[in-house]
Formats: C-alpha cells, sequence, structure tokens
C-alpha cells in the first residue's frame, strides 16, 4: 500500500532556505514586527537605553514582540515562551533568531506593567482609526482571574481565631500529658509543644498584619490577592479585572486590575472611559452590582447616562403590595403616599447611615390603619428611609424600564471578551507571582491581544498591515530627511540628541524637510 513519505532528515540543500522566505507574506508575525517598530517605547516606560560597559541587553522590541505572539498564540509562561525561541520558525524570524532565557522573559513583564498598559492603549487607537469603536453605547463588568494564592494561604480574623483555637486545645492536651507522662515519651511531647507554639506565633503575626493594614484578609504568597466570589457561593482568591467595552465591535477600550468588588468601581471607570472617547454624551451598562447611589452621583456630574439593573429587594411588609415601591413620592413637596392614600412626611432630620445619608417618613395614620398588619410589623407603624442618592436610583429605574431592549444588550457586549479570554484561550488565572502590578501586566499583555485580534478578524491582516507599513515608512522617511550625511562620530551624537521617538512624538506638530534642517531649523 501506497503512502506519502517524507525526506530523508540527513538530506542537504545545495541553496538553503532563508527565515524570511519561510514566513509568508500575510503571516500575522509580520503584522506584530510592523506594530511594535512602529511604538515609541522608551516615551511608553519601557527602558532602551543601558550602560556601554558588562553584557549587551535584549532590546526590549524585541521581548515585546515575543509576549505579544505568545499571548496571541495561547503561550504566556516565560519557560514556554523560551521553547518557542528554540523550535518555532515564526519566532525565530520576529526574533531574528534571538533566544532569551526564562528569566530574562519573566522579568521583562514583571518591571513593565505601566508601560504595558499603554501598549493596550495603543490598540485602542488604532480601533478608533479604523473606525471600530463607536463611542455612543458602552458595557462594564468585571472578571475575576485566579491568582497565584491557595485559599488554605488566605486569612481573615475568623479563620485565625479558628486555627488558635485549635493550637490552644492541643497545647491543653499536651501540657496534660506531658504532666502524667514522665518516660520515653516526655521528649516527644516537648516537641509537639514546641510546634504548636512556633504555629501560634506564625498566627499572631498574621492577625497582627491584619490589624496594622486595616484590611479583612491576607494572603501569604500573593499578598494583593483577596478572596472573592467567582459565581452563586463559590470563591477564589483572585484578583477583579474592571472592564469597559464599546459595543460596535466588543472593542476593550480600558481595563483596570483591582482586588475590591464591584460596588464602588463605576464612577471610576467611567471617569476614565469619558477622557478616552473625549465625550461624554454615550449611555453605560452595568449590572446590579454596581447599583451604589454613590457611583450614581459620580455619573450624573461627569453628565453620562447610565442604566444599571436593580437588585432585588427583599419584602420589608407582609404583604408585597405595601413594600416601599408602592408608595408614591412627590419630589416638589417631599412627601410619601401610602397605598391607602395617607402621607407620609419626614421632620428634616438627617440621619448619618454607614456611607450615606437619609430621611425618614412616618404618619400617625398608622395608628388607625385597618391594613396596618400587612403593611408594617412595626408598632409605630411603617417608617420610610430616603437617601440623598434616590432621586438618582429612581431616574436610572425609570431608564431601565423605558429602555429594556436597549439593556439586554449589555450581556452580549460585556461578555465577549471574557468568553475569548477563558473559555477559547484559556486565560482563566493570573501567571504572575505576588503584588497587583505584576498581575496587571499579564492581565495587560492578555487585554492587547484580545484587541489586536479582533481588529485582525476584523480589518484583515492585509489591511493593516499595509496601514501600519505606510505610517512606519513614512515615520522612518522624516527621521532619514533629519539625519546629517556626516561621519560616523556624529551620526552617533545625532542618535543620542535627537531620537527617533522624539520625532515621532511630535509629528503632528512639526514639518520637517530637507530645507528647514538644512536651515539650521533644528
Amino acid at each position: 500500500m501506497k503512502f506519502i513519505k517524507g525526506q530523508n532528515r540527513e538530506q542537504t540543500y545545495l541553496f538553503p532556505v532563508s527565515l524570511d522566505s519561510a514566513v509568508d507574506a500575510n503571516n500575522e508575525v509580520r503584522l506584530i514586527d510592523i506594530f511594535v517598530d512602529r511604538l515609541t517605547l522608551e516615551e511608553f516606560g519601557f527602558k532602551v537605553y543601558f550602560q556601554e560597559n558588562g553584557r549587551p541587553a535584549y532590546h526590549p522590541a524585541d521581548l515585546l514582540k515575543l509576549y505579544i505572539y505568545g499571548y496571541l498564540n495561547r503561550v504566556r509562561s516565560s519557560r514556554g515562551l523560551e521553547k518557542e525561541c528554540n523550535r518555532n520558525i515564526e519566532v525565530m524570524w520576529l526574533l531574528k533568531s534571538l533566544k532569551p532565557d526564562h528569566n530574562t522573559i519573566s522579568n521583562f513583564r514583571r518591571d513593565n506593567p505601566k508601560a504595558i498598559k499603554r501598549v493596550f492603549r495603543e490598540t485602542v487607537k488604532i480601533a478608533k482609526y479604523f473606525n471600530l469603536i463607536g463611542g455612543t453605547l458602552i458595557a462594564g463588568d468585571s472578571t475575576k482571574f485566579r491568582a497565584q494564592n491557595s485559599k488554605k494561604n488566605n486569612f481573615n480574623q475568623k479563620k485565625i481565631d479558628r486555627h488558635l483555637g485549635y493550637i490552644e486545645n492541643k497545647l491543653k492536651e499536651y501540657n496534660q500529658a506531658l504532666a502524667e507522662n514522665d518516660g520515653d515519651n516526655k521528649n516527644q511531647i516537648e516537641k509537639e509543644i514546641e510546634k504548636q507554639n512556633q504555629r501560634k506565633a506564625e498566627y499572631k503575626k498574621l492577625e497582627k498584619q491584619l490589624k496594622e493594614t486595616g484590611q479583612a484578609q491576607v494572603s501569604t504568597s500573593d499578598p494583593d490577592s483577596r478572596q472573592m466570589i467567582v459565581r452563586n457561593n463559590i470563591t477564589e482568591v483572585a484578583y477583579n479585572a474592571q472592564t469597559t467595552v464599546d459595543a460596535k465591535h466588543n472593542i476593550l477600550i480600558d481595563y483596570k486590575v483591582t482586588n475590591n468588588n464591584d460596588s464602588k468601581a463605576m464612577g471610576t471607570m467611567l471617569r476614565r472611559a469619558k477622557t478616552i472617547l473625549k465625550t461624554n454624551s454615550f449611555t453605560a451598562l452595568y449590572d446590579k452590582g454596581y447599583h451604589t447611589g454613590s457611583e450614581f452621583e459620580i455619573a450624573n456630574t461627569l453628565g453620562i447616562e447610565t442604566m444599571v439593573a436593580i437588585p432585588t429587594v427583599a419584602a420589608n411588609s407582609p404583604n408585597k403590595d405595601y413594600n416601599v415601591e408602592n408608595f408614591g413620592y412627590c419630589r416638589q413637596s417631599d412627601f410619601y403616599t401610602c397605598p391607602q392614600g395617607h402621607k407620609l412626611t419626614t421632620n428634616g432630620r438627617i440621619h448619618q447611615a454607614k456611607t450615606y445619608l437619609f430621611k425618614r417618613y412616618v404618619t400617625k395614620a398608622c395608628k388607625t390603619c385597618p391594613v396596618k398588619p400587612e403593611c408594617s410589623k412595626a408598632i409605630y407603624g411603617k417608617a420610610i428611609q430616603r437617601s440623598q442618592f434616590q432621586t438618582l436610583i429612581d431616574d436610572n429605574k425609570k431608564r431601565i424600564n423605558a429602555n429594556k431592549n436597549l439593556y439586554r444588550k449589555r450581556q452580549q457586549i460585556v461578555e465577549h471578551p471574557y468568553g475569548t479570554l477563558k473559555r477559547q484561550w484559556g486565560f482563566s488565572f493570573v501567571a504572575t507571582k505576588k503584588t497587583m502590578e505584576r498581575a496587571s501586566a499579564d492581565i495587560g499583555f492578555m487585554m492587547s491581544a484580545y484587541n489586536l485580534r479582533r481588529i485582525i478578524n476584523i480589518v484583515g491582516i492585509k489591511t493593516l498591515k499595509d496601514w501600519l507599513e505606510r505610517s512606519t515608512l513614512s515615520i522612518r522617511h522624516i527621521i532619514q530627511l533629519c539625519k546629517p550625511k556626516t561621519d560616523h562620530l556624529i551620526n552617533q551624537l545625532w542618535e543620542r540628541i535627537i531620537r527617533p521617538e522624539i520625532i515621532i512624538k511630535h509629528l503632528n506638530c512639526l514639518y520637517l524637510t530637507k530645507k528647514t534642517i538644512t536651515k539650521g531649523g533644528f
């Protein structure tokens, strides 16, 4: 039977094959190469100048190209990327056969979280150029990425107390056994007592750390990670990544890595979205986790229309027909009207709750009302608390009820990146260890890779590559015009004084020609 046979592994070739000929003209690795080459890495915060003495360093452009390629192809561990440098012909072409070790690769990601965020912003700018961002409807949400910290190594006061209680009981047992035993087991019991005392000291140290920091939790492997509810009652030690997604093509326009829940996140993300989109004429959709009065006030101050899902409120009346939402409120005269037609008024006194101020509304009619048992179990009758944010909360409810079809789009907009990152690419955890900054670098590469993949899928590799080439060529042409044709020493001085990155930054405000350079325009 005939089969397709491979070539002899020991066969030599008269005409050697170059790396460039082995990589297709429209391979996305060429796009990555051009994309990184046009970035002003020094201004982004990458270290591009090193001391002349000592071993030469790898250029940040090469390591950035490696990481972008890795995340686009679901390889993000430093050891995995090190392997790709030795076996993957695309990576060999991209890095010009450079082979950095895993420590160098890992340190680059660890040391550049802020610069990586600026790379992400560059993908947003490209999406804007190709009109992939509508800027009229956005959706915000968060997703949890598991940290490199087990639940076993996460502690709160309750857990510490439980461990200390267990240790105290064990110490009592060992001390009692020590008093009753004077034989061969005495040394073993003393060792166990010493062991328990050491454990007790460790938990006391954690308890002291909680009190000094004022935090509710402490994690020992990754100190910034926190135990959070992932879904239903399932918890994980994780980081919470806040994201903002534009509705037109599900492009991510912003992200922020935190270790808190969503209740106080909306205002900050809206403020950043306003800066990115350079307008406040958009509608923002959020789920019920963001339903907080103070955040509505921030949105109102920014002039941004929000639609936030209304959380389910527990019934506070024996008969649901007499819950607060069925009481009418008159803004002009500041009173409530109950379903029986009685007015609930306030004496104007402001009360202080934990996170807000409120006024209290009551009526004397409750004493003689025939439906009081159905309305309230309180001795003195119904009492309504109205917070300082209630008007904004009511306005949000009206917008939701009037635009239910629009709000239903929230999930399909904001969940798109999560499905790609977690389900398709398997990025459900943070690859880096210790501190939120390092986690932000890892998640920043995820978000950048997602945006690039979306842009490639929508615009096409050839169109995007051609545009990047044109913009890069125009930049190089201007640099060439500016560069004096003198000896090698002057050229070196020129490179140090007038760096290409500085010229690129001011392309929009400088008109550079040979004539200007010749006349001493610089």
